[in-house]
């Protein structure tokens, strides 16, 4: 049976992607040029901020005190889950070494990266979450610097929850500048900031198109689009927790994509009709965003059977994915592109975005069929390394010799033949690509 749908989205994320690659190239290339002094003044063009670009010690002191005590200890909760998961995935991470035969002895190293840029999100939403998420992991991987970067809101800069947040998880300095211009200051060492090896971290349009431009410049954790999330779920769901994590997720933005992905039309009908019920109880612009994104890209397919319900959610390779259907262990087997599983109804994706433990930096729009989100891993490179007696690399040179020159790299060869004649002087051997 063909997937039926019973609510086919109109748009896609791509619908309106309109062209920002001019605009931050032209703003990449005036902050290369005019370093410091430029970036402040787009700063204070587009945020209306005239204050400090690295906040004073005590600066953060001043935001940590306007924090109830209530919030600081549910941050704390979240750091510390955060924490110990990154931990624990950084545990799974060894160096290694073995020898491949007597005498050729080969590893690995695991080395954190020098310094590292995490962007934090700011504009309607404080995303305390997103600084711990990214601050967190980088310093259980081992960072020697990290920037945390926000943008401020006027001359009120950062959200102090946010300052308070980047503090407790770690972050050496507080950049306040947002955008394009935050990206490229941590980039460019701006600030009197290291260049970063990578910088990490959602953000809009402009963000996103930022790191883009400078991939290879500097490392990047993904380039994401709007957040997206599907819903498994069976005949024995409840229909009102899962109308209730649609709409949760589809506030995120007016673009952003929620999926329902069902073997029961009756389930499929009930949730739909329940959605827009949650949706008028949202407050202003959580309502229109949940709106937008409901009636233009959401959709509500209905499958034969599980199998074909697995093989779509694999086919839009969701960036967030709950499974809320009967034998969790059946599906934690078959599924294989997601950026983040949520098994069962007592588990849903605000868990993860805020407070459970791992990372919610995740990959988008399909690119989870070949990315998995942010971790350790992003923060740390794997190196090779090799050494070896002369015996033991006398077979591998004389391999070496004859697959140089069959490929054509005559001095390759020879960088073998000068060590096989240096060390076993007067053996005969046949090096040539025919031998």
């Amino acid at each position: 049976m063909a997937r039926e749908y019973l609510k086919k989205a109109e748009k896609t994320a791509k619908t309106d992607a309109g062209s920002t690659q001019d605009i931050v190239r032209g703003i990449l290339a005036d902050i290369e040029e005019g370093r410091e002094k430029v970036a402040l003044e787009i700063s204070a063009k587009f945020d209306k901020y005239s204050g400090n670009a690295i906040l004073s010690r005590d600066e953060i002191d001043e935001a940590k005190n306007k924090i109830p005590q209530k919030l600081r200890d549910d941050m704390h909760f979240a750091h510390d889950n955060i924490m110990r998961f990154a931990s624990a995935q950084k545990g799974t991470m060894t160096n290694m070494e073995m020898e491949l035969h007597p005498g050729l002895v080969t590893g690995q190293k695991l080395i954190p990266v020098n310094a590292a840029g995490c962007y934090v999100p700011g504009g309607r939403y404080a995303h305390i979450a997103s600084a711990m998420m990214t601050v967190t992991t980088a310093k259980v991987a081992g960072v020697g610097h990290i920037t945390a970067c926000s943008p401020p809101n006027g001359d009120e800069g950062i959200n102090p929850a946010i300052i308070y947040a980047a503090d407790l998880a770690g972050a050496d300095k507080i950049l306040s500048l947002g955008g394009v211009q935050g990206v490229a200051s941590m980039t460019y060492g701006l600030f009197d900031l290291p260049q970063a090896d990578i910088i990490v971290g959602p953000g809009n349009q402009f963000v996103a198109e930022a790191k883009r431009q400078l991939f290879g410049r500097v490392g990047i954790d993904m380039i994401a689009g709007p957040t997206d999330s599907l819903i498994l779920a069976d005949a024995n769901a409840d229909a009102e927790i899962v109308a209730c994590d649609l709409v949760g997720q589809a506030e995120h933005g007016y673009n952003s994509p929620v999926w329902l992905v069902t073997d029961s039309h009756e389930l499929a009908e009930k949730v739909m009709e329940l959605v827009p019920g949650y949706i008028k109880s949202l407050p202003g612009l959580n309502r229109d965003n949940a709106t937008a994104a409901w009636r233009d890209y959401a959709e509500v397919i209905v499958c034969s059977d599980r199998e074909e319900m697995a093989a779509t959610s694999d086919d839009y390779a969701p960036e967030h994915l709950t499974v809320q259907a009967s034998d969790l262990d059946w599906w934690l087997d078959r599924l294989t592109c997601y950026g983040s599983l949520f098994l069962g109804e007592e588990t849903t994706v605000a868990y993860g975005d805020k407070s459970s433990g791992p990372n919610h930096v995740l990959p988008t729009s399909r690119s989870a069929r070949y990315t998995g989100g942010l971790s350790v891993h992003k923060y740390m490179k794997v190196v090779t390394y090799q050494r070896s007696t002369r015996e033991g690399a006398k077979r591998v040179a004389e391999s070496c010799a004859r697959i140089s020159r069959l490929e054509g790299m005559e001095g390759h060869a020879r960088t073998a033949d000068i060590r096989l004649a240096k060390y076993f002087p007067g053996e005969n051997f046949d090096l040539s690509s025919e031998g």
